[in-house]
């Protein structure tokens, strides 16, 4: 019983802030005639204000929005690739702050390259290790070594999921440091909506705190799993 309660209480802690961003983002989708132009023609016109050589504009696959720093490439999603609403233009801004950031080769951008690769090597490291654990069982058959094994994968996808939270400091610039004072100069958005943008902006910056929930609950559900 006392694990089931730990797994409610994680469930609750993930789906809160996943569903507050998706429920962000989804209420600002609305196409608005008023808006200069699209996501995808916003992200150009700041790249080509900031003068970011060598980084473009693509469309990406949905809910997939990022800078790829190694190719250049700000990839938005469809919906904020063709989109003339809030959350198209926040979160075009948002990818091209992380594009400001690398381009200035800013100190504060190095959070995403040096853990975030980490981040994602922890969490996959654990989870092959647990897919692995009836051929694993068999091999080793003491359940010492079967511990052993199990505690390396929970710790490999904890360790994967606190990864995730040292780049926020990162999302965070991108969105108000970057992001957030190019929207308020009033060229893009209307002043009453700014509100709305913050509120955007603040979502596209716990998209990575959301994951790492996420991963944390993952390692609450293997607990349940092995504890049967």
């Amino acid at each position: 019983m006392p694990f089931l309660i730990i797994g409610a209480i994680l469930a609750i802690l993930v789906y809160i802030p996943s569903y507050w961003v998706r429920r962000v983002m989804s209420n600002n989708s609305a196409e608005i005639e008023g808006l200069p132009g699209t996501g995808s023609e916003l992200a150009q016109h700041l790249i080509n204000r900031f003068q970011l050589e060598g980084i473009s504009v693509e469309e990406t696959d949905p809910m997939r929005d990022h800078f790829d720093p190694k190719d250049k490439k700000v990839r938005l999603s469809p919906a904020n690739f063709h989109g003339k609403s809030l959350t198209a233009v926040a979160v075009a801004a948002h990818e091209v702050g992380h594009a400001i950031q690398f381009h200035r080769k800013e100190k504060i951008f190095e959070l995403r390259s040096r853990y975030l690769p980490t981040a994602q090597a922890l969490n996959q490291a654990g989870v092959a290790i647990m897919w692995s654990f009836p051929i694993i069982g068999l091999v080793l058959r003491s359940p010492f070594a079967v511990g052993m094994v199990i505690g390396l994968s929970l710790l490999l996808q904890l360790a994967g999921a606190f990864a995730y939270l040292i780049i926020l400091p990162e999302e965070w610039d991108a969105s108000f440091n970057k992001a957030l004072p190019i929207l308020e100069e009033g060229e893009y958005v209307e002043e009453k909506q700014i509100p709305a943008i913050r509120k955007i902006l603040k979502a596209a910056a716990l998209t990575y705190f959301a994951a790492a929930l996420a991963n944390v609950l993952h390692i609450g559900r293997w607990f349940l799993v092995l504890r049967r």
